[in-house]
């Protein structure tokens, strides 16, 4: 490939320079947001034989290129087209909502919150599942001091979570970052009751304004910090508007801690621990009461929720039952809905005749299996469709089989063979129904694509 060459093709099929508004790139694809998308011809792009499939999604037209030309072709492609490879990340995500309808935004703006985190959640899954190695092995004694800090090491991320969300939350929504790990920081204050720790222990109550405040914190809660940091970012916002710049550093920030602090601790708090509950305990009466036909529905219907872009969202859902539950019971379940695309990427590459395809089938199916399943979603099985019907048959058998066994994940954000290092903590019956369920999932939507066929053209 070359990567200049590739760029001086690319470009007046994007619809020239000039309908470049913001541009990026991932591991595999170029993102590009157009002023005008109708401008683009897919098709042609689609027959450049370095491209290995072009699709819209989530308010950027993307085109697959492959790990480690990809950035070759970026950077080709900005020299072509004149803007810079040093455009703040901020700008092109801002350029991305612009485009995209409010549900779609705001699934989105969860994501850029909730993704960031998913590192300290992994490594407090894996210290968890450490933890209870070491207990159920007995490999040291639970007064050791090595059980006492790993004990200390795993749960951290969760006590703290309402702080990490605060500042990721500031960031996304346009206020001080440091001003919402604050606002994280009063909600988890150690003046108030852990409710991690609440037991049968009544918490104290104190007279404010009338009213008596329960003294609870809300470690380990997700919905009443989100929703509270995103009351402060406009506080913020609106008082900058005002405040004169000589005295902004000063006024600013004192009144931001003071009335988002109270409206926290008296209005926010409690009404989103509510509503946060509700959630966690409806998904869970659902899983509970329906069974094998949620791990159905969620399974055969998650790709096609992928195509709308509201899966963003599902991190904070997902956050809030590990918070609630202490697992993760969604996660599995999207996990067979992504290997199932990778199983019908199988079968495209053992099915088709056509050079092109096989190149592009077999890498994207062994990259769904890891957890990346735009391009195997986007450059193959939806451009043939009924692979994607295979696909969705898959997840559907492999999201029934673990909901039946009732496998759960103790974090966030790892699907594929990388889950397993979230599924082994909850114990072997948990990782070798993980594992049977993989394996009913790709075999099911390989089968089912065969079954199927497909038209090439």
């Amino acid at each position: 490939m070359n990567p200049k060459e590739t760029a001086r093709k690319i470009l007046p099929l994007l619809g020239g320079k000039e309908n470049i508004q913001s541009a990026a790139h991932c591991a595999t694809r170029l993102r590009l947001v157009l002023k005008d998308d109708d401008k683009a011809n897919k098709a042609e792009l689609e027959n450049i034989d370095e491209v290995k499939g072009v699709f819209l999604s989530s308010g950027q037209f993307q085109i697959i290129l492959g790990t480690g030309m990809v950035n070759k072709v970026y950077q080709a492609l900005s020299e072509e087209a004149d803007f810079s490879t040093d455009t703040d990340s901020s700008d092109h995500s801002e350029a991305i909502k612009k485009k995209m309808n409010p549900v779609a935004r705001v699934a989105k703006s969860l994501s850029n919150i909730f993704v960031p985190i998913i590192p300290a959640i992994v490594a407090s899954g894996l210290l968890m599942g450490l933890l209870g190695m070491m207990r159920a092995f007995q490999w040291v004694e639970p007064e050791s001091a090595w059980f006492v800090f790993l004990d200390m090491f795993s749960s951290a991320a969760f006590i703290i979570l309402p702080i990490l969300i605060g500042f990721s939350a500031a960031k996304e929504f346009g206020g001080n970052a440091f001003l919402g790990a604050v606002i994280g920081g009063i909600m988890t204050h150690p003046a108030l009751l852990n409710p991690w720790v609440l037991g049968n222990q009544d918490p104290s109550y104190i007279e404010f304004l009338g009213f008596d405040v329960a003294l609870i914190g809300y470690q380990g809660t997700v919905l009443p910090v989100l929703l509270t940091v995103y009351v402060m970012s406009k506080f913020e916002r609106g008082l900058r508007k005002f405040v004169p710049n000589s005295i902004d550093l000063l006024v600013t920030p004192f009144l931001t801690v003071i009335f988002t602090g109270f409206l926290a601790m008296l209005v926010i708090g409690p009404l989103g621990t509510l509503l946060g509950d509700g959630i966690s305990n409806g998904l869970q009466f659902l899983y509970d009461k329906a069974g094998f036909i949620a791990g159905i529905l969620f399974g055969g219907l998650y790709s096609t929720i992928v195509l709308t872009g509201v899966h963003h969202s599902f991190h904070a859902i997902e956050a809030g039952l590990l918070a609630k539950f202490g697992v993760n019971f969604l996660l599995p379940i999207w996990s067979m809905a992504n290997v199932a695309q990778g199983g019908a990427g199988l079968a495209v590459f053992f099915k088709t005749k056509n050079k092109k395809l096989k190149g592009i089938a077999l890498p994207s199916a062994i990259s769904s299996f890891l957890g990346i399943t735009e391009p195997v979603i986007f450059g193959v099985n939806l451009r043939l469709r009924r692979p994607f019907i295979g696909a969705a048959i898959g997840g559907a058998l492999g999201g029934a089989y673990v909901v039946f066994t009732n496998v759960v994940a103790n974090a966030y954000g790892l699907t594929g063979i990388p889950m397993i290092a979230i599924v082994a903590p909850e114990g072997m019956a948990n990782l070798v129904n993980y594992l049977i369920g993989f394996a009913i999932a790709v075999v099911g939507a390989f089968a089912a694509t065969l079954i199927l066929g497909f038209k090439e053209e």
